[in-house]
């Protein structure tokens, strides 16, 4: 597949397609001096031919997508119409083929990666998926590859740029999530429904694929803990900065005790000192703990037309000239060659934590309070409350000790019980990184 050209059929061309359309078009001369290849555009397959700017641009438009993957002169499927329905139906298509499949779908290899894996493997084809996780981030490389002497023992990532742009916007500016939504959708940072990401679904369907690589396990979304931003208050936002923390939305995978992991995304208490508390906008960035690398930061722009598009090139140069179908063939880290997982429950977390709790303003609330958290056999590591105009409920900010997830939670319906408590209690997790490995002492 090295020679002189090899055929393409791109699958949609929305905003990241026709980002790889202007790179395969601006950088043909750069690309052939680095890696003696052409690429060829054979077909663009569109929903509606007339209306697409694709013809415009004198591409090949059809509407015909089996056509399109089954013209003998293409060699590699691109997949970025995203879905998992009709996607999936196409994918199957050309690996059955043995069509080589690039694809920035991570929903679809969240839902169906081991089977489409083993039906690559099955007829001789692979799939690259390095734009599916951190944009134009070369961290699908790294884990499969440039990592592959470690032993991950954590990875911790903001891996979705619409969560990160509106708590940005909320920390500096003092907004509401509501107004910060607004401004993200309106800069088009976030969709006109924007659940999937607000939600932590999109970062939960990237941890799956980014934790099955480092972990060499099958991860499915459902394996995942997962809360969204959407009750994320400037309160909180507030109180978590005069405890020096930021709030951002985290992708943790962990290894415990007994090789089970710890698979989880959620708002979360990020103290100003890491690295990560200062990744603001859409980037993204992800920390890796390995046994002999320690730690290693991978950090860019997590979405947007060229850093995407940058990684589908990436994916279609490596399939071109052998190295990724080399690669998939011989590595054993895919999800269909992969061991089963051992989850840890989320009820055996350990984790410290960040309670607002809205105590009415009598006295001998607090003894109440510290009462249910030391019920549960939890310790409190400080209190925070600031003077109020109400007479009536004040907000009182606790910090614990490490405490089990299933304890925090008996102790907060204890708590929401009381008759001098407002309920609900605000519950965040505060996280302390992994510490640097035994040969840093």
């Amino acid at each position: 597949m090295s020679g002189t050209s090899t055929g393409i059929c791109l699958l949609g061309c929305g905003v990241v397609g026709s980002g790889v359309v202007r790179i395969l078009a601006d950088q043909a001369e750069l690309l052939h001096r680095r890696t003696g290849l052409q690429f060829d555009i054979r077909h663009v397959v569109v929903r509606d031919e007339a209306k697409h700017r694709a013809r415009q641009l004198g591409l090949p438009v059809t509407t015909d997508a089996a056509a399109a993957i089954e013209d003998p002169n293409v060699k590699i499927v691109v997949e970025l119409m995203g879905g998992t329905e009709a996607a999936a139906d196409l994918v199957e298509r050309a690996l059955k083929l043995g069509k080589h499949v690039v694809t920035a779908n991570k929903s679809l290899l969240a839902l169906r990666g081991p089977e489409l894996f083993a039906l690559a493997r099955k007829h001789d084809a692979c799939i690259a998926f390095e734009a599916s996780c951190g944009g134009g981030i070369p961290i699908i490389d790294a884990l499969s590859r440039g990592l592959i002497a470690n032993r991950i023992d954590a990875m911790v990532g903001i891996v979705n740029g619409t969560c990160n742009v509106i708590l940005t916007r909320m920390t500096r500016n003092g907004w509401s999530y509501a107004q910060a939504l607004e401004e993200a959708q309106r800069l088009g940072f976030a969709e006109a429904d924007p659940t999937l990401d607000v939600s932590g679904r999109d970062a939960a369907q990237k941890l799956a694929l980014l934790a099955g690589l480092a972990f060499n396990v099958r991860v499915a979304e459902s394996d995942i803990y997962i809360e969204g931003i959407q009750r994320i208050e400037p309160v909180d936002i507030q109180f978590a900065n005069e405890l020096g923390y930021v709030i951002k939305l985290l992708a943790i995978a962990q290894r415990s005790d007994g090789g089970r992991l710890a698979l989880r995304v959620h708002p979360t208490l990020v103290h100003k000192d890491d690295v990560l508390a200062e990744v603001s906008g859409s980037f993204n960035a992800i920390s890796i703990y390995g046994h002999a690398l320690g730690h290693a930061l991978f950090y860019g722009r997590g979405a947007g037309q060229m850093p995407t598009a940058s990684a589908v090139v990436a994916d279609l140069v490596g399939v071109a000239l052998g190295v990724t179908p080399l690669a998939f063939k011989r590595l054993r880290v895919y999800p269909d060659t992969s061991s089963p997982l051992h989850v840890l429950p989320i009820e055996e977390l350990r984790s410290r934590f960040y309670l607002r709790v809205t105590a009415r303003d009598v006295p001998g609330v607090m003894a109440q309070v510290a009462h249910a958290l030391g019920q549960s056999g939890i310790s409190l590591s400080a209190i925070l409350q600031r003077e109020t105009q109400d007479s009536q409920y004040v907000p009182v900010v606790i910090t614990t000790h490490l405490a089990a997830e299933g304890a925090i939670r008996a102790a907060v319906k204890s708590i929401d019980a009381l008759s001098t408590i407002l309920p609900p209690t605000v519950c965040l997790r505060v996280i302390d990184q992994p510490k640097e490995f035994a040969g840093e002492k």
